[in-house]
């Protein structure tokens, strides 16, 4: 009888729970449904405001178009190699940070607000102030001790992708920081103290109690910063516009949408770049429903 009570007691919870989320849930999709939707119907169309007395259905021919030129491979490459790499760093300085922001005594707030100004900066804006930093002509990072005089940032490829991922990770660790902070607030103190009586170190403190418990919001964190990652588009554009082969599939999508006026096509690159974030944000969620343990899931 009991049981039954319980079960009955879930069911309702989780109703009520349905009900509140739905005004969300049906107000997102009024709002990233329709744009969706149209995006496919433009793919599978010959749409070039070029011409605009030719077109028709071409069903997949656009996707075929996009996924054999290498220009598209190049972007997926570039759009990886700079998520993966800025978001290792980021995560761990933004651990870092998390650590330094939980376990300050003095000045606690003071260095929360220090640490998160950089996020507070519109992208663009932040993107323009490190192409100006590192411009020959007008910045200072040439004038360091240790760099050449004339080194052109921006005349080669990989130098170019180093300024971009400096300023995503400049950009973007805080929020990493944050993220890390609201796990670690979550673990109970009493835990270290019981190791510290028991001998452990530090970094077995860190690796056996901190690291463990942490997981979810780790993955939580990875999740959000990696998808935000794959859509890179305001510090290229900004720093290089794709030249040197530095090309995101953002900018690749821009160019084809608004530069070359090809509906069709860049519809289909638009798409591709959704299935691409949606097949990421599946594998990272489901590497964190298999890594929140069973008592953690009841209890929220």
């Amino acid at each position: 009888m009991a049981t039954a009570r319980h079960s009955d007691r879930a069911r309702d919870e989780r109703r009520l729970g349905l009900l509140l989320c739905a005004p969300a849930v049906i107000a997102m999709l009024l709002v990233t449904l329709y744009p969706i939707v149209y995006a496919i119907v433009l793919s599978v169309q010959q749409i070039d405001l070029r011409f605009p007395d030719e077109g028709g259905f071409v069903g997949l021919d656009n996707y075929w178009s996009v996924l054999s030129s290498g220009l598209w491979w190049q972007g997926v490459f570039n759009t990886f190699f700079i998520a993966v790499i800025s978001v290792s760093i980021e995560l761990v300085l933004g651990m870092a940070l998390a650590l330094v922001m939980h376990r300050a005594i003095f000045g606690r707030g003071m260095v929360r607000t220090a640490v998160l100004i950089p996020y507070g900066i519109v992208t663009v804006v932040a993107a323009f102030a490190w192409f100006f930093a590192f411009d020959p002509g007008s910045g200072f990072v040439n004038n360091l001790p240790l760099i050449a005089d004339d080194k052109a940032w921006f005349g080669e490829r990989f130098s170019s992708f180093a300024v971009i991922i400096m300023a995503e990770v400049w950009k973007t660790t805080p929020f990493m920081a944050l993220l890390l902070l609201a796990g670690l607030a979550t673990i109970d103190d009493g835990l270290y103290e019981a190791a510290k009586v028991d001998g452990a170190t530090a970094r077995q403190r860190f690796f056996r109690i901190t690291l463990p418990l942490l997981k979810p919001a780790l993955l939580v964190a990875l999740l959000f910063r990696t998808l935000d990652a794959l859509r890179v588009f305001d510090s290229i554009f900004v720093m290089t516009r794709g030249s040197l082969d530095t090309e995101s599939v953002s900018i690749l999508g821009y160019n084809q949408l608004i530069s070359r006026l090809n509906l069709g096509l860049g519809s289909a690159v638009s798409v591709l770049i959704f299935l691409m974030v949606l097949a990421v944000a599946f594998v990272f969620v489901r590497l964190l429903g298999a890594s929140v343990p069973a008592g953690q899931g009841e209890k929220a």
